[in-house]
Parts: structure tokens; sequence; C-alpha cells
């Protein structure tokens, strides 16, 4: 984390005392302001940094016309919600709030209370997507309409110039190369989506692992692994070791939030036990990117953007190890406050203009306004990889209709006739803006509707689905067996699917799931590429 940042001198209103002896105190309010306005920049604007990445990955020489197409839309999807009306992502993600308070910071109570009082203004305020789901029992969920509660991990830790041994702050070494006095209290806002939390791998590894050999073995596998549900080209992250799984998992988090970009890339003798990165490791886990030959979802080499492979200390029984990704949509800022006032994280609010993708002369142009038999007609024998251009409506439906729906079937009931008439796309679009057709829409993750093939393709149902990701050999194996079809959209791109692409959105079905209702979506255009072909050719 090396971004340039913007400050903020305090003035008498934010009610900031001096305590005397390098001491000050802030409230809850201060605090809750800076939360609003950080949210509020990660969910339309990215950092230059990231940008930059995107940038070079289009423009590698071996990079497949796949790959350019997807990362022109990424590129374009970052123009696309610097206007700040329309999301760079649909799934707007968890509000975390990592905080980093150093002695000689004082906060008056409250300070929890006002952060989710924070995150329930700006998502309400930005509209952004509402994602969490309270249980009303074991079983039984709903939502809370809200997006609450946040993640909010406040931790002390003793500022550069205390008594404390060398590296006792231990994993929250980090944040961006320290251009202030102490104290400070040093902010990581993150909002993080299920599909790019969902790859969290942790193994529980031993000394046998703590050799090069083993363990870019192990690497290897996990990487390979990651598939492209959580919308590449990704930020790779491996963190080996740890006090705890739960320290090494804390640790992971972190990492694929930029807090250790800075990091050395070797052990400090003067700060023993602080976390430092490995330069080889890295470049090792780009390549495992790159060789798996998936791209940014469709086909290539730009599997990753980046990589960090961060090394904790460990309990010598224990070796920790976890693998985890943060997808294209890559929102994090970091706040810096020290007694003068508060530094921000500058973002890239005015991104490159960039050309729309060529669109080659093979792509197949789909029409889904005649039913889904029509569409299932124009895509029969269009081979796996290949372009497509989807017009017409489609159903928007995810986990909990899809849930609906079975229960429908397991009660001996019907489906609803809507089911069997047109293509789903699994999606659930944020909340629309004055003047847009609708809020930030794009794909979630195809596998966690495979369980519900068979059921819904024997009842015609679901016969051709757009998403994002791979899917199971069991639901390519349905798909053969009724001729169903499955068309991966680009993930990542959802604001600009909403400027460009999308013509119409109506709630057609249960619309007390919130984001989850099912809709009906009418777009132009829409760009997808052929994931199962109707032959179940993956």
């Amino acid at each position: 984390m090396s971004g340039d940042f913007d400050f903020f001198p305090f003035t008498p209103e934010d009610g900031v005392h001096d305590l005397g002896e390098g001491r000050f105190s802030l409230p809850p309010s201060l605090i809750a302001r800076i939360a609003v306005r950080a949210f509020g920049d990660i969910a339309f604007y990215f950092s230059p940094r990231h940008v930059a990445r995107l940038q070079a990955a289009f423009s590698d020489r071996e990079a497949s016309p796949n790959d350019r197409f997807v990362l022109s839309m990424l590129l374009r999807n970052a123009r696309a919600a610097s206007g700040g009306k329309l999301p760079l992502c649909q799934d707007t993600g968890i509000a975390a709030v990592f905080g980093f308070k150093e002695s000689g910071v004082v906060v008056t109570p409250g300070e929890g209370a006002a952060l989710s009082a924070a995150v329930r203004e700006v998502y309400a305020e930005k509209r952004l997507r509402f994602s969490t789901v309270l249980a009303s029992s074991f079983f039984e969920e709903y939502d809370p309409g809200d997006n609450l509660p946040a993640q909010v991990m406040i931790f002390s830790v003793d500022s550069p110039s205390g008594d404390s041994p060398p590296g006792a702050a231990g994993i929250f070494t980090g944040g961006p190369p320290r251009f202030w006095d102490p104290p400070a209290y040093r902010l990581l806002f993150s909002a993080k989506g299920g599909g790019s939390s969902n790859k969290t791998r942790l193994i529980q590894g031993t000394k046998a692992l703590v050799n090069p050999a083993s363990f870019r073995e192990l690497l290897k596998e996990e990487i390979a692994a990651i598939g492209t549900a959580a919308c590449p080209p990704y930020t790779i992250a491996a963190v080996a070791g740890g006090l705890s799984p739960e320290e090494n998992l804390l640790a992971l988090k972190l990492a694929a939030s930029g807090w250790y970009d800075s990091l050395p890339f070797a052990p400090s003798p003067e700060a023993p036990g602080a976390p430092f990165r490995d330069r080889e490791l890295e470049a090792f886990m780009m390549d495992c990117g790159r060789n798996t030959g998936l791209g940014a979802g469709a086909g290539g080499r730009a599997f990753a953007v980046d990589a960090l492979a961060v090394r904790l200390p460990r309990h010598g029984a224990s070796f920790p190890v976890s693998v985890g990704v943060a997808c294209s949509a890559h929102r994090t800022a970091t706040a810096i406050i020290t007694r003068e006032g508060w530094w921000l994280e500058r973002l890239l609010r005015d991104p490159p203009e960039w050309a729309p993708p060529p669109v080659p002369a093979s792509a197949l142009r789909v029409n889904t306004e005649k039913g889904m038999q029509a569409a299932l007609r124009s895509l029969s024998g269009a081979p796996a990889g290949s372009l497509v251009l989807v017009s017409g409506p489609l159903l928007v439906a995810r986990d909990a209709a899809h849930s609906r729906w079975k229960a429908l079937l397991d009660s001996g009931s019907p489906l609803p006739d809507y089911t069997r008439r047109y293509p789903i796309l699994y999606a659930g679009p944020a909340g629309t803006p004055p003047g847009c057709v609708c809020g930030s829409i794009g794909p979630t993750t195809a596998g966690r509707m495979d369980s519900y093939g068979e059921l819904l393709m024997s009842h015609g149902a679901g016969l051709v689905t757009l998403a994002k990701g791979n899917r199971s050999a069991a639901w390519e194996g349905v798909c053969k067996k009724y001729g169903g079809c499955y068309l991966g959209v680009p993930g990542g791109c959802a604001a600009l699917i909403a400027q460009e692409n999308a013509l119409s959105l109506e709630t057609l079905d249960y619309p007390d799931l919130g984001m989850e209702a099912v809709r009906l979506l009418t777009v132009k255009d829409l760009p997808a590429f052929v994931m199962v072909g109707c032959g179940g050719k993956s």
C-alpha cells in the first residue's frame, strides 16, 4: 500500500483534544465521518496502482484475445463507476474496518456503534447493495435491509517510540511507509464480496511443508484450484505460519487488502517476528496463475495482476498456510489519524478513457425474446470459449430464489411459468440510482447453483444460464443430459453492464428477498462466453 494521501487538518468542531505528553483523544463521531468518506470512495474508485496493473495485463504481448476483451471491459467499468452513481461491483461487499490504535491515542466510548452507524448511512445513501443475512433460527434467515453487522476489529499496538521489544506489533506491522510522527491511529477500510471470500483456503500443515519443493507444490495445487468464480484477474495472497490458525487467516485478509504491500522482502534483525515477504515465491505464484490457462475468466494468461507471499512465526508443532484472493474489484483504502489531522488514501477519480473491445466477426448473437428453446437452438453447436452477445429478457435469480423453487417442487407445487420461459442470470443488483435503468448488476458465482441443475432442467427450467466461474462435473453431466448451456459473463463489470447493456429491470417475484428477489432484466448485446456448450462440452 503505497498510494498518495489527502490531508485534512483538525478543526474545533472535530472534537479532538490534546491530553499532553504526546497523547490525544478522538470522538467516535470523527472516526465515523472518516468511515463514511472511505466506504463511499472505495465503492466507486480504484487505487491508481490497481488500474495500472490492469493496464499492464492488457498490454502483455502474450495476452489472449479473450483476456484483452475482459480487461478492456474492466478498465471501462472503472470509468463507468467513477461518476459516483454506479458502484464498481454489484456485490458492494461486507464492510470491514481494521483499526490499529497506537499507545497515546484515546477514543471516547462508542466507537463500534459509531462505525456501524457509518456503514448503515453510507450504504443507504449511496444505494450500495445489502448483502448480509441474519438468522431468525438456526436454519431460517432474513434480509436486515442495512448490510449490518459490519466487521469491526480494533487492535491496540505500541507506538514505534514506545518501550516495547522490536517486532512487538507482529502481524499488525504494515500499511503505507511511515511518513508521520507517532502516535497514530491507522485504519484499513475494505469492502469484500462473497465470491472472493469463498476462495479462502486454510491448510493445517506441519514441518514437512517447510521446504521449497513441498511448499511450491502446495501453492501450485491451491492456485490451480481457485478457478474463475471470484472475478479474475486476482491479487493472490499466501500466508505461511502464524501463532494460531486465527492469526494466519487475519493476516491473509490483511495481505489480500494491500496492508502488506510495503513489507520488506527478508526478515528484519531489528524486528524479529514481524511479517515479511518472499519475492521468488511471489514470482512463482504469478507463474502458477499464468499456467492455469484460465486467464481473466475466458482463457489466457491474465489470471492474476499481483501476488504476495507472507511469512509469520509459528508454533513448532503447527504450520498453518492460507491462500486467498482479492478479486478484480479491489476495494480498499487506508486512513491515518495523527495529532494534527487525518490522512485518507487518494483513489483515482478520473480513470483513463478506454476504447470498447473489438467484437470478432465470429461472435454469435443470441436473442431471448422468443423464449429459452429458441435461444438454445441459436446456441447449439457454439464451441466452448466463443463470444456471445445476448439480447432480450433474462430472469435474474440466485441462491434464495432457487431455494424457494426447490421448496415448491418438494411440496408438489409446479414451478412458476417464468422459469421455463427465459434464461437465468445468477445476479443480485445494487440499488437503482436516480436516472439509471438499474443499479450495478453483474454475475454471481455459478457453482453455488449446481445442486439445482437436475431439479430445474428436468422441469424445463434453467436450460440456459448465465453467471461467472466454472461449474462442477456433475452439473456438466446434467447439462449434457438435458441439452443445457452455460454462458460465462465477465465478472467485475457491473457498472458497465448497468450503463451500456441494461434496458429495463422489474421485480417478478419474492420481493421480500431484497437483492435476491426474482427480476426480469432486458439487455442488449450483453457479452458472455460459452463455458459449457449444449453438448455438455466445457
